[in-house]
């Protein structure tokens, strides 16, 4: 399955942007996580929707990037509200796999992503 991200943008700070995560076939048979990497950094998994549709999200964003899905449209979505400096990235989806310790890791392929800055 082939995901494409799309939405990011050059955003004020305190503002919003909705990404989206398009997939070539049935999205909700997966469990679909939203990464981010800043300049300078490792690639940060921020929010994690599983194919039976639990969320999560990690302590940087909770609150903030709320995280959905349109099994109709293929699609999922990351809501990022409150954007602050440190939010600026490229932000990346994939499919996840679990590993024997309940820990998600990605295992499809890495897309383009899309770029999100916030400027001050």
């Amino acid at each position: 399955v082939r995901l494409a991200e799309s939405g990011g943008g050059m955003v004020q700070l305190g503002g919003s942007l909705r990404l989206s995560c398009a997939a070539s076939e049935e999205i909700s048979i997966l469990s679909v996580g939203w990464y981010r990497q800043a300049p300078g950094t490792k690639r940060e998994l921020v929010a994690v929707i599983t194919s039976v549709g639990t969320t999560s999200s990690a302590d940087s964003v909770k609150g903030r990037f709320p995280i959905s899905r349109d099994s109709a449209k293929n699609t999922v979505y990351l809501q990022i509200d409150s954007l602050k400096p440190e939010d600026t990235a490229v932000y990346y989806c994939t499919k996840l796999q679990r590993d024997r310790g309940g820990k998600y890791y990605p295992s499809g392929s890495w897309g383009q992503g899309t770029r999100v800055t916030v400027s001050s």
